[in-house]
């Protein structure tokens, strides 16, 4: 469950068909990469990018949770401001980041966790690993520079969870996997 998120998009008068006007958001949330639709109250005061509370009590600019969204869900302007969004969460938890690349693990024999990161070939996969073993990565600067075949790690990541938001992936490193349509069970 989502504690905090961003505000991708502001509906101040809400989506265009619904019956009901009221002021929406969609967000993305701070841990999980959740994506969000919540409604606001009508006395808050909302920006692009800001850091709202979705927890359970105590909410000062949400409602209510109106529930989680797809990716196809979000509005043209949310799926253009994402992408700057899933970089700043990435840079705020540059820590967490640099941890799974120092403890990344063969996910099978002939499959690595590196391989599902895009930009990492086999060259860099095996720089990345000759490297962490002589010393653990500190930072993505210290990433880049160790292995500079890695020109931009934050965007490894930014573009990863942005594919698994959109469904396009197998395995989900980093977001939780869509929810099955109503009705239908998962195996």
């Amino acid at each position: 469950m989502e504690d905090y998120a961003w505000v991708i998009e502001y509906l101040p008068a809400g989506h265009a068909n619904a019956i009901k006007k009221e002021p929406m958001v969609q967000l993305l949330g701070t841990k999980f990469f959740t994506l969000l639709e919540a409604s606001v109250h009508p006395n808050a005061s909302i920006v692009l990018g800001q850091r709202v509370y979705v927890g359970k009590e105590g909410r000062e600019e949400i409602d209510h949770i109106k529930g989680r969204l797809k990716y196809d869900d979000l509005t043209n302007g949310a799926r253009e401001f994402l992408p700057v969004m899933l970089k700043k969460a990435v840079q705020e938890k540059e820590d967490g980041f640099v941890n799974f690349i120092n403890n990344a693990r063969p996910i099978s024999i002939r499959v690595h966790t590196f391989d599902l990161l895009p930009g990492i070939g086999k060259k860099s996969m095996q720089a990345l690993l000759k490297e962490r073993e002589e010393k653990p990565f500190e930072s993505f600067e210290d990433l880049h520079k160790r292995v500079p075949a890695l020109a931009d790690p934050v965007g490894i990541f930014v573009h990863r969870i942005l594919s698994e938001l959109m469904g396009d992936e197998k395995y989900f490193l980093f977001t939780k996997p869509p929810a099955p349509p109503r009705g239908q069970r998962r195996f």
